[in-house]
């Protein structure tokens, strides 16, 4: 974590995934990034009311599967086509309940634009380095971290979650 002084205002960048604490979509417990060393993190920005919306079936069976050594992170967003337009409740109902979602699931935040969450800030900047100019096209845009919170690989939202594509990086 980098610590700048800004006149009186301090600001803190975030120099690794583990730098991040999330509100969970539940309220309870922050979802932290720390808590996660040693297994790979697979982020994806989800919408309840996209096509692409049943990949949560595959994402739970790819968690159900790797859990021992991954762990998934969903963040409901509404920036692609007004597809996330509930609250809490409504994301968890389709999540929970339509789905069966079992990992972690963030608060709704913005993964593009002026009000970009820092989280996806950090995410963005890493896929620049592997030459990723704009990952972020659409929902279900998949995010993978190694065990030691390395960014190894952009996923694109069309991509399924139980595809070689992905599990290649699991086996």
């Amino acid at each position: 974590m980098i610590r700048l002084l800004l006149g009186s205002l301090l600001l803190i960048a975030a120099t690794s995934i583990y730098d991040f604490k999330v509100p969970s979509l539940e309220g309870k417990d922050p979802i932290n990034f720390a808590k996660y060393k040693g297994k790979k993190i697979l982020i994806v920005n989800t919408a309840s009311k996209c096509g692409l919306t049943p990949q949560y079936t595959e994402l739970q069976q790819l968690y159900d599967k790797y859990k021992d050594k991954l762990v998934i992170v969903g963040f409901p967003a509404n920036n692609f086509a007004n597809q996330e337009p509930g609250t809490a409740a409504d994301i968890e109902e389709v999540c929970r309940k339509n789905y069966g979602v079992t990992f972690p699931m963030a608060e709704k935040v913005s993964v593009k634009g002026e009000d970009i969450h820092p989280l996806f800030k950090y995410l963005t900047e890493e896929a620049k380095k592997l030459g990723v100019e704009d990952p972020i096209k659409w929902n279900f845009t998949k995010f993978l971290l190694d065990e030691k919170g390395k960014l190894i690989a952009v996923i694109p939202s069309k991509t399924k979650p139980m595809s070689e594509e992905v599990t290649k990086y699991l086996n």
